[in-house]
């Protein structure tokens, strides 16, 4: 088969194939372009111009609509009537394709036997429904899929019954694809959408047909080879003649369908491939993989190749995702691998760098993809390569890390392989688990054991499953076949992590299910369960015993004991094991102070003192002995300090554990019981009126009242509360919160953290919400916070919260700096407990302003915080969430002046300010009816504060607030018609009211910008693009400025999209014309103005466009990429140039 793929350029077949021509040889015809803009013919009353509006039903289409009757016998009816007569046959064929696209005309006889293919498609063109950019292929609902469906189906379907015969009557296969060929080339998506996927289809059914003529070509020689080499006197003469002629027609149906195929690939696929439309390059890249895997001898060679390898820089998801898929296709035998060793060494660095590809399920194809590469060609991937692909196990995304994780399996974990056996249970799990150790160590990774598991689980989860293995390597003391201590740490984190995926049959926190568990999943999950329980039930005393005194040890393995089956320690009758377990834990709280292994263990133990467990008084019997013995010795201690003038180290040290310990296991027990809220107050108070208690006590001591309270509140009864402990509960509060208020000044930061920490818990749980739901008994109790206290609690969040502006070289200085990370976690766990006060209506809304006006500043701190409180108070009360805002960017602007006197237009500053009433303007977006009300009174607040301070000394000054305006114009946009002219009068108004004016020669440029604002857009004059630019008329999208630079995805557009139905005529590049202009004339962007893209240009980040209607511009729509896509293709390029795109590594 000749090399199809040696030029971009060939013919359109727009001349068709006259009836009863005589066969001759196949010249390559010249391309004539299809006219981008058709003229506009005047109706003929000859019967030559399109059927009118009401077009007749095609039968074709109806019954693949319909999807009642098989595609098969749809094909051999319509085949039939082709029989019959061709002419009608082929137009049915014509007008169902006609009216898959979605047009509204048909195609008579007159018009196919008096025009050529360009008229015909001009004039179904013109009759093209252009007001809809909707089209069968374009519609996502379930009927139109099947229909979609059915369409590839039926093309095939008519290749498959004609390839004996109907194929090679220079008749139909000729006419359709001309025809084609010349909708592929029209200006109409749907035309150019619609022809491309049939022709692909199309060209995969001649490939099928094209490789059955191959296979009987070579059972034709191999017979004629056998007759041959009989004896003279056994040959058959006229066998021989035969074969030879059976020979020249399949040698001369294998030129016609290479003929046909031909035309197909450098009519359409040459040019489709690079299409404007990403749906249309995804189309032929999906269709090529398919190609040169079904029919490797004729299209796996470089010259189909290098279409895959430029694609892979496409821009567009699907468009990546059908090259990547096309590529698995060929990389997963290793006879179709072998012969690519030139596309490999070309695009293996490109294939590799896609792991971190932006879209999460190209990347996972990707992974795929070399993991088929490492099975299926010799040492191809470096270790370079793969050492790219090993950290991905601990991504986020569930698929694309077991993508990796498989990876790495293959690569470094499978024992087996080379050699292709079972694995055994004993000598391979343990050579996999020293691999295992061994890349988890190296990886320096250790906190993230839980992310390796779930990654490896879905290919070695038998592997990790294997506890008796785990068990054996922790336990062994030998030391040659013993592990390091460092192995040791983390084969137990790994051993921790299975029992909790098998146990609870969930990943990690941050991944998700693909699918929720089915039925026989959870059975099988809960036989996992009782088996993981009946091996390590005996080992676990063992493991604590010989690892209860390292703490980094002993916390997973107590995280273990949660996830048994707790029953069987009475089922199995293997209480001596619990007693064992139960010694060990009371050791490991006795021994231990860190807060890691002290909260596993008293988790462990909550879990042991279940009441539903039948042992769990043994639990109990533990609970209170510890209790016991902590409450003792802290009793003792306190007494010591309140009479002791000084402590010493050891002494102070030595309270500080007891009362770790107790408020760790306050936290998930009830020790109300033990009396510990006075000696905590009594020490609380001292800390207070001495400042002699150091804060390593005071910080456990706040814990235990916090908890106490808790407790206490969680045993009161909904109904009938007695009033006494209502009373002692409410002094108890009162009393307490009056200390942590006291504490918010403390000079220790931990104290005065913890104290607030504290003060938003109770707040909220004592807040107005605490009556409802049929608990109004509880209404005494509820605890609103006075003004001092609320301005106290602002003053605190602004001080811990809001004072870390650091500088660049120490941002990212500190930016690895796990201090660093820890410190920002505790500041956001201050902030979102703030937040929350607000939104459950304990403080007023007023006081969120304090929030609100650092959203700007620190946004990559605590964006996410402050967006959901924004949205959240917006429900509240829309008018009291606006002035909220407004008052946010007064108290701004206040500070400004303050700070730098009235000259503050051109200062960084105040562009910070507007940029901020820009984001707080996008909230305003949507449902403007609704915001209507709160946005005309924030209009008029921010005028009455813009004329509240009189001007400053000297002639002609403005107010000094008078720079607001430029603010509050930011707001402008979101107001309807109306509004405006209303605003605009009050404006005018207030602004005659004042005492000073504007001197007439020189208008204050604030106050020129805020009415420019508010004008009408056809009545504004050109002012300052930064304050009066006016918006793109509704249907236009505003585009962003053309810079000499590679072309922006569109989802990075620094502004938010306001995308309307796309054009159903889109533009694409005449073949064989002038190359397109390096810029377009501004003419052909009617939205565009200067004044607004420099003003948009200040607009940034993804959560401006979250908060608007979250759709994207059209692809069509952007220059650039038709300048990309659509270059010419008449010069001579490398085989492997990816400049043919004209496009950058994404």
């Amino acid at each position: 088969m000749p090399d199809l793929s040696s030029g971009d350029s060939g013919s359109d077949f727009e001349d068709v194939l006259r009836l009863h021509r005589k066969r001759r040889p196949r010249r390559a015809q010249s391309r004539g372009p299809v006219s981008k803009r058709p003229r506009r013919r005047e109706p003929s009353g000859d019967g030559s111009s399109l059927a009118v509006s009401n077009p007749e039903q095609n039968t074709l289409f109806e019954a693949v609509r319909s999807a009642k009757i098989a595609v098969e016998t749809v094909v051999d009816d319509w085949l039939e009537t082709y029989k019959q007569d061709r002419e009608t046959g082929f137009l049915e064929l014509v007008n169902f394709i006609i009216r898959s696209c979605g047009c509204r005309g048909v195609v008579t006889l007159k018009m196919f036997r008096h025009l050529q293919n360009s008229e015909i498609i001009q004039q179904l063109t013109e009759k093209f429904e252009e007001d809809s950019a909707e089209y069968p292929l374009s519609l996502g609902t379930q009927p139109w899929r099947r229909f979609r469906a059915a369409f590839c189906e039926l093309v095939a379907a008519v290749v498959r019954q004609c390839q004996y015969s109907v194929v090679y009557d220079e008749f139909l296969m000729d006419a359709l694809i001309s025809l084609l060929t010349g909708l592929s080339d029209s200006q109409v998506r749907a035309f150019r959408h619609t022809s491309t996927l049939a022709a692909m289809k199309l060209m995969t059914a001649l490939v099928n047909v094209a490789l059955g003529v191959s296979l009987h070509q070579e059972n034709n020689q191999r017979q004629y080879e056998a007759e041959r080499s009989k004896g003279p006197g056994r040959q058959a003469t006229d066998k021989l003649e035969a074969l030879l002629e059976k020979r020249r027609e399949l040698q001369e149906q294998q030129e016609e369908i290479e003929n046909m195929m031909n035309a197909i690939f450098k009519g359409i696929f040459v040019h489709r491939y690079r299409d404007v439309v990403p749906e249309i390059r995804a189309i032929c890249m999906e269709e090529l993989g398919t190609w040169m895997k079904s029919y490797t001898a004729s299209f796996l060679t470089d010259g189909y190749l290098k279409y895959i390898g430029w694609t892979l820089h496409d821009k567009q998801r699907e468009v990546r995702l059908q090259c990547v898929k096309a590529l698995q296709g060929l990389y997963c035998h290793r006879d179709t691998a072998a012969h690519m060793e030139l596309f490999t060494s070309r695009f293996k660095t490109r294939m590799v760098s896609m792991v971190l590809d932006k879209e999460p399920d190209v990347a996972v194809e990707v992974v795929k993809l070399l993991t088929l590469m490492l099975e299926n060609t010799e040492e191809v991937l470096t270790e370079e390569d793969c050492q790219s692909v090993y950290p991905v196990v601990y991504v986020s995304s569930r698929a694309l890390a077991s993508a990796a994780g498989l990876f790495l399996y293959r690569r470094l974990l499978d024992p087996q392989r080379g050699a292709g056996r079972e694995p055994s249970r004993d000598g391979d799990n343990r050579t996999f688990f020293r691999l295992l150790l061994a890349f988890f160590i190296e990886s320096e990774l250790h906190e993230h054991a839980a992310y390796l598991v779930d990654s490896l689980w879905d290919c070695a989860g038998p592997r990790l499953r294997d506890w008796e293995t785990i068990s054996t390597l922790l336990l062994e003391e030998s030391p040659t076949k013993g592990l390091a201590d460092r192995q040791e740490k983390a084969l137990v984190e790994i051993l921790a992590a299975s029992v909790v995926q098998a146990a609870e049959g969930q990943p990690p926190v941050g991944r998700s299910l693909a699918k929720k568990p089915s039925a026989r999943e959870r059975k099988a999950q809960a036989e996992e369960r009782t088996r993981l329980t009946h091996c390590l039930i005996p080992a676990l005393p063992q493991l604590l015993a010989k690892f209860s005194a390292d703490a980094e040890k002993a916390a997973p393995l107590l995280e273990v004991l949660r996830c048994f089956d707790l029953s069987i320690y009475c089922t199995g009758r293997l209480e001596k094991h619990l007693e064992l377990v139960l010694g060990q834990l009371q050791e490991v709280v006795e021994k231990h102070t860190g807060q890691a292994v002290l909260e596993a263990a008293c988790r462990a133990l909550h879990a042991l003192c279940d009441p539903e467990l039948t042992l769990h008084g043994r639990g109990d019997l533990v609970r209170s002995r510890l209790a016991d013995q902590l409450a003792d010795k802290f009793h003792q201690e306190v007494t010591e300090l309140l009479q002791a003038s000084s402590l010493d180290e050891e002494e102070v040290y030595s309270m500080a554990a007891t009362l770790k310990r107790i408020s760790i296991l306050f936290n998930a027990h009830d020790l109300t019981p033990w009396q510990l809220f006075e000696p905590c107050t009594q020490l609380l108070q001292r800390a207070l009126d001495t400042g002699e208690v150091p804060p390593q006590v005071l910080v456990p001591a706040i814990t235990c009242l916090h908890f106490h309270i808790l407790w206490e509140l969680s045993r009161l009864p909904s109904t009938d509360v007695p009033q006494e402990q209502l009373q002692s509960l409410k002094t108890r509060v009162t009393s307490f919160c009056s200390l942590c208020q006291s504490c918010l000044s403390d000079v220790d930061a931990g104290v005065r953290e913890q104290a607030f920490m504290v003060l938003s818990d109770l707040l909220l749980v004592f807040g107005p919400q605490l009556p409802r739901d049929g608990r109004e008994a509880l209404a005494p109790l509820v605890l609103l916070p006075d003004a001092g206290l609320q301005s106290q609690l602002a003053a605190f969040l602004m001080d811990h919260v809001f004072h870390h502006a650091c500088s660049h070289e120490e941002l990212s200085a500190m930016e690895d700096s796990e201090n660093h990370i820890e410190e920002l976690h505790q500041r956001r766990v201050l902030l979102a407990g703030f937040c929350k006060l607000i939104i459950y209506d304990v403080l007023e809304l007023s006081a969120a302003s304090d929030v609100f006006k650092h959203y700007a500043k620190f946004y990559s701190d605590y964006g996410d915080i402050i967006k959901e409180t924004l949205n959240c108070t917006r429900q509240i009360d829309r008018q009291q969430w606006a002035r909220t805002l407004l008052l946010s960017l007064q108290q701004l602007m206040t500070e400004l002046l303050l700070q730098q006197g009235p000259e503050i237009r051109a200062a960084e500053a105040f562009l910070e300010i507007r940029d901020l009433a820009r984001r707080f303007s996008l909230l305003f977006s949507l449902q403007q009816l609704r915001n209507r009300p709160a946005l005309l009174s924030m209009h008029k607040e921010g005028i009455q504060f813009a004329f509240q301070e009189p001007p400053g000394p000297g002639p002609g000054l403005p107010p000094l607030n008078l720079p607001f305006l430029e603010v509050l114009s930011e707001f402008s946009p979101r107001l309807l018609r109306p509004d405006k002219a209303l605003l605009l009068a009050y404006l005018e108004k207030i602004y005659q009211e004042q005492r000073w004016l504007a001197p007439q020669d020189v208008p204050w440029p604030s106050l020129v910008t805020y009415r420019n604002s508010l004008q009408p857009q056809e009545e504004r004059g050109s002012v300052n693009s930064h304050s009066t630019a006016p918006r793109p008329p509704p249907g236009s999208a505003a585009k962003r400025p053309r810079i000499d630079a590679p072309s922006e995805h569109p989802d990075s557009s620094p502004w938010p999209s306001s995308r309307l139905p796309s054009p159903a005529l889109t533009s694409t590049v005449l073949r064989g014309g002038p190359r397109p202009p390096l810029t377009r004339p501004p003419a052909r962007d009617p939205g565009s103005d200067p004044g607004l893209l420099q003003r948009l240009s200040l607009m940034v980040e993804e959560e401006e466009e979250e908060m608007m209607i979250e759709e994207e511009s059209s692809e069509e729509d952007t220059p650039e990429q038709d300048r990309t896509l659509l270059a010419p293709e008449d010069q001579l390029r490398d085989l492997f140039d990816s400049t043919i795109l004209g496009i950058e590594d994404i």
